[in-house]
């Protein structure tokens, strides 16, 4: 949980999809964020959806969790509120920018507002490495991985104050 300006963001995932039915996932995962609850998508006011490209596409996991939200759909749990999307590839031509259309597909079909990284956000064209109007992104390729470059931090931070700055004023308009 972090603080900005008001807003605090709350770091989630989904389990791994396994394809032998008997195999489960435990009720906490065993490192890294908590497991997503559909209770968290009627508690948050804005949401910011990352998953890793796999053929130009989201992953399974991501996938499979939004399928399982109609009833989130049918009492609108994330409608109106403000969406941002990233993504990461292996490599330079991946699927990136695709991958972040096909997360935006379920969070429209929610009634989400979503948005992307404005053209003043100069970082988007002084990067080499990752970043589009979309979303942020980033290419990990199999050569050592030196993370995220300044102008992909930029290109993150801008997306994150973003939905921040509307989440809150919605909030602020729609108490």
């Amino acid at each position: 949980v972090d603080s900005i300006n008001g807003a605090i963001a709350k770091l989630r995932t989904v389990p791994r999809i396994s394809t032998v039915c008997e195999a489960l996932e435990s009720d906490i995962p065993n490192d890294g964020p908590a497991y997503v609850d559909k209770k968290d998508l009627f508690e948050c006011d804005g949401l910011i959806l990352g998953s890793p490209t796999h053929f130009g596409n989201m992953a399974a996991e991501l996938k499979y969790f939004f399928d399982s939200t109609s009833n989130e759909w049918l009492n609108g749990a994330l409608e109106g509120k403000p969406a941002g999307l990233f993504t990461s590839s292996q490599s330079q031509h991946g699927g990136q920018e695709s991958t972040i259309l096909t997360m935006a597909l379920p969070l429209l079909h929610q009634g989400m507002l979503i948005t992307g990284v404005p053209y003043s956000t100069k970082e988007l064209s002084t990067t080499t490495s990752g970043g589009t109007p979309y979303g942020p992104s980033h290419v990990a390729s199999n050569v050592i991985d030196e993370g995220l470059s300044h102008d992909e931090k930029v290109i993150a931070q801008t997306i994150g104050k973003r939905i921040a700055k509307i989440a809150l004023k919605l909030r602020l308009d729609h108490p």
